[in-house]
């Protein structure tokens, strides 16, 4: 697998790159050559399962599943709960769940070896660039929400929140650079596709807005808020999040980029009565919704039309919603992530009515907005991509934008 990787790679090659040529700063933890390659088989399973083994399992769905449902019951197959209980029993939709949990969990543990072996090193390092920094705001007595405290998330240990002594940054450094597995190199080489995406969509639609001010919610280590701080430098970026692990290592890696105008708070995103009112210009939150219970999304609503001054932007960037035009077999393989992916808020999050939520926290109908951003190739991992190939693994990432201006 490593041959084709080393100056011979066959030009039809659409996987993901290697992981050599992902991005480096001064707190990414340093791997092995068996390290690296643990990380590059597991990002390949995933691009084979997605790529060649789905297609599969859909086929079946279409040919065998839902007619043989339609059969047995006297009628088709009406939701997704159905249509994911019936394909519980076929045996390709077996392997695939099993392999891809399997993906999930080998890809945590990859990444914790590799940082455990370096944790107190990566600390040290940490603590050397933060050290006597106001721009890292923790709070000790922060109480971690159940919703937050009973999952670990994507099967990650002690999810994102969980250090071992003070100073910690390891669930940051695990989440930093094994991420990769999932990613495969689609958010760029340092996993801010989403950021940049973000800032291309404000350039386009919103060319007069500078902002001054701009806060992301649930922000983990920055990966898409230092694009956000980079592109507008004369702005203040706050980052907010419950995990002072990972808020010590963005830090360390934000300044460790050259990123200066960005600082790390600890705080419940549903109470963040240490800001006043109308002190924003942009809130942001990035695949972010779908980790929050109904009342926590509820309650951050509240706060981002509290904190947000007249004239601002609120934009919270997601996977789509269900909607009656999406086939029932995609839905239901969506939902996978809520069964079986440690994410119980998934599917709950994606049924959602999010405008009326948006409307019961204050905001006008008629100033929601919806639209999409697509991610930007990265020709430092991608550099043959075609960029109308929107559909090509590894080259596109496109998400759904639901956020509100006042």
């Amino acid at each position: 697998m490593d041959e084709g990787r080393h100056g011979d790679e066959p030009t039809d090659y659409e996987g993901p790159p290697d992981f050599r040529v992902v991005g480096r700063h001064a707190l990414f933890p340093k791997t092995t050559h068996d390290e690296i390659e643990r990380i590059n088989f597991l990002a390949q399973m995933n691009r084979h399962l997605s790529v060649r083994v789905v297609p599969g399992v859909k086929a079946t769905y279409e040919s065998r599943i839902a007619p043989e449902f339609a059969r047995e019951n006297g009628r088709p197959i009406r939701d997704r709960h159905e249509a994911r209980k019936a394909m519980l029993s076929d045996s390709g939709f077996q392997t695939w769940s099993a392999l891809r949990r399997l993906t999930m969990e080998q890809r945590q543990q990859a990444g914790r070896w590799t940082v455990i072996r370096q944790r107190d090193e990566l600390a040290r390092i940490a603590e050397a660039l933060t050290d006597n920094d106001d721009r890292l705001m923790l709070n000790p007595a922060l109480a971690i929400p159940r919703y937050v405290s009973a999952v670990d998330h994507h099967c990650m240990p002690g999810s994102y929140h969980a250090e071992a002594f003070s100073g910690d940054v390891a669930n940051g450094a695990n989440y930093d650079h094994a991420g990769f597995v999932t990613t495969g190199g689609l958010l760029g080489k340092y996993s801010d596709g989403g950021g940049h995406a973000v800032v291309q969509w404000v350039r386009r639609n919103l060319p007069s807005f500078e902002p001054r001010t701009i806060l992301e919610i649930g922000g983990t280590v920055g990966h898409s808020s230092l694009p956000l701080a980079q592109a507008f430098p004369d702005a203040q970026m706050t980052v907010v999040d419950l995990g002072a692990p990972v808020l010590r290592y963005g830090l360390a890696r934000a300044k460790s980029l050259g990123v200066d105008n960005i600082r790390f708070v600890q705080a419940n995103g549903e109470d963040l009565s240490m800001f006043a009112d109308a002190s924003f210009d942009w809130i942001q939150t990035t695949m972010f919704l779908h980790e929050l219970s109904t009342t926590a999304l509820r309650n951050i609503f509240a706060e981002t039309r509290r904190l947000l001054r007249p004239g601002g932007i609120v934009l919270h960037v997601e996977q789509p919603q269900y909607t009656p035009g999406m086939p029932l077999f995609e839905r239901a393989m969506r939902d996978w992530d809520a069964y079986y992916n440690n994410e119980p808020f998934w599917s709950r999050m994606h049924e959602m009515d999010l405008d009326a939520a948006m409307v019961a926290a204050g905001f006008d109908r008629d100033a929601l907005i919806h639209d999409g951003v697509t991610g930007v190739v990265d020709r430092d991992l991608f550099p043959d991509a075609n960029d109308d190939a929107t559909e090509d693994y590894g080259r596109k990432a496109a998400w759904h934008v639901i956020g509100a201006r006042l």
